[in-house]
């Protein structure tokens, strides 16, 4: 068996469901694994990162801080990347893989830094921009894993493979299932991230209190909302005689998902993936506050194909949603439509593509190993 492959990926959902989704995949071929991540993830109880050892390591972002921060925080990374350095040398990893955001500087520049030594590194982006982290790290990876045809910001002359965003086997599953226009009840899955979004629990429940009381009736809402959001939305809900189900976090999007009429949310690169592995049309509000605006480019992705509406947070309003939902609604081709181009760009596959290029470089890497064998002595 080769040496352990390392995981490098931070707590936010984004970078955990496809670092997870890949860890079970290699877990079945036989692999072993190692994690490598940050206060945020922490120890993981449950998964498959629950099996094996974990290492949470210093570390912090530094976009957007002030002098003395960003100081403190680069003074985090170096220790960690002197802890993950150590750890790299003492579990004999064959290979490191990044999931992008900060928690993967460490392992990444601590595996580049091991000379002839070093463990194969592999990238992976899950959005349509590479972030900062993955635009830094991309330069000295032996293979970048993409999710977008055309993701901005690769490095002149970077070894890309597109995989698509790993996805979670239960989600993965959803691909292929037909998608059944709205008939009597109509479906809304409302989510925000893996923290909910306040622009929706803001906005939602007034846009939807407008229509028309026949369309109004028909409404079914399962949504996201901060802890602190869930019961003035309830109650707004309840006001309006919409049947609704709001909690901070939501443990069965798979079934949400597969009985979705129409998704709204955010635009986040595990987001999409699910959508369009599910199929589901989606009108998507992009976070204004993103490093790289990479969610805006995501949402134009699926919008281009056809998949779904793209409105930005500042036209997120009950005016121009009063009219827009509405429309999308009660039109016989336009949901079922988009969900047709969403399910096209889906990837149900993207675990076990960036499972073989893993491999790949694992191979690649042993044969490089390999001292040439010498000549055959030849006598006169």
């Amino acid at each position: 068996m080769t040496g352990a492959i390392v995981i490098a990926a931070g707590g936010t959902g984004g970078h955990f469901f496809p670092a997870e989704a890949l860890g079970a995949e290699l877990l079945s071929r036989g692999h072993r694994l190692v994690l490598m991540t940050d206060r945020r993830g922490g120890q993981r109880e449950t998964g498959v990162f629950a099996r094996g050892p974990q290492h949470v390591l210093p570390g912090a972002g530094i976009a957007g801080r002030g002098i003395a921060a960003r100081a403190r925080n680069l003074a985090a990374i170096g220790t960690g990347v002197l802890e993950a350095r150590r750890l790299l040398s003492r579990i004999d990893a064959a290979a490191v893989v990044g999931f992008g955001g900060y928690p993967s500087v460490p392992p990444l520049v601590a595996a580049r830094s091991l000379g002839r030594r070093r463990p194969a590194v592999v990238l992976h982006e899950g959005n349509a921009v590479l972030g900062l982290a993955n635009a830094q790290l991309a330069r000295f990876a032996d293979a970048v894993a993409t999710s977008y045809p055309d993701t901005a910001r690769l490095p002149m002359g970077a070894e890309v493979t597109v995989t698509g965003m790993p996805v979670r086997p239960d989600i993965a599953a959803l691909a292929g299932r037909p998608y059944e226009a709205p008939g009597e009840i109509i479906n809304l899955l409302i989510w925000g991230g893996s923290l909910g979004a306040k622009v929706f629990s803001d906005i939602m429940p007034d846009v939807l209190q407008r229509f028309e009381p026949g369309l109004r009736a028909r409404l079914r809402i399962t949504q996201q909302a901060r802890a602190e959001d869930v019961e003035r939305v309830r109650a707004a809900y309840a006001q309006a005689g919409i049947p609704a189900e709001v909690a901070p976090f939501l443990y069965d999007i798979p079934r949400r998902l597969a009985e979705a009429h129409l998704v709204i949310g955010r635009a986040g690169g595990s987001s999409v993936a699910e959508i369009t592995v599910a199929g589901r049309p989606a009108l998507l509000v992009p976070l204004p506050i993103a490093a790289s605006d990479e969610q805006t480019a995501n949402a134009t992705a699926l919008v281009a194909a056809g998949g779904g509406w793209l409105v930005t947070q500042p036209h997120f309003n009950s005016v121009g949603l009063s009219a827009l939902l509405p429309t999308l609604l009660t039109d016989p081709l336009a949901l079922p439509s988009a969900a047709a181009a969403s399910a096209r760009l889906g990837r149900p596959d993207a675990a076990r593509l960036l499972a073989d290029l893993v491999e790949s470089r694992l191979r690649r890497k042993a044969t490089s190993a390999i001292p040439p064998s010498s000549a055959p002595e030849t006598r006169a």
